[in-house]
């Protein structure tokens, strides 16, 4: 009996664990989604602008004056593919902590089941 509450109490352990990882991943990739909707909204203000205006990039705690359009659109085009790939990653990661949560949880509801029995 003692055993089986050592393993129940590492699972309970092991299920919160999960828990809580899924809920960071889950933060993380509400962070990327701003990052990436933030990159859109500056590409879609880039294309706005008259060709010859001035344009400032953010570099640490500074704005530096920029003058390719297109470079920038470019890298920041590029940002957000690899923000979007991250993005992918985290899901795949998430998929499989919430099936192995899952798991867990159907363990651990038979193994209370049975103890009560």
């Amino acid at each position: 009996m003692t055993e089986m509450s050592q393993e129940m109490q590492g699972k309970i352990m092991q299920f919160q664990q999960i828990q809580q990882q899924v809920q960071v991943i889950a933060q993380q990739k509400y962070q990327i989604d701003m990052q990436v909707t933030e990159i859109e909204k500056t590409i879609e203000e880039l294309d706005k602008l008259k060709k010859g205006a001035t344009i400032y990039k953010s570099v640490g705690t500074i704005l530096v004056k920029n003058d390719d359009k297109d470079g920038l659109k470019k890298e920041l085009e590029e940002k957000k593919e690899t923000l979007e790939i991250r993005i992918k990653t985290l899901a795949n990661q998430e998929k499989t902590l919430r099936e192995m949560h899952q798991n867990l949880q159907k363990e651990l509801t038979e193994a209370l089941q049975k103890e009560k029995a």
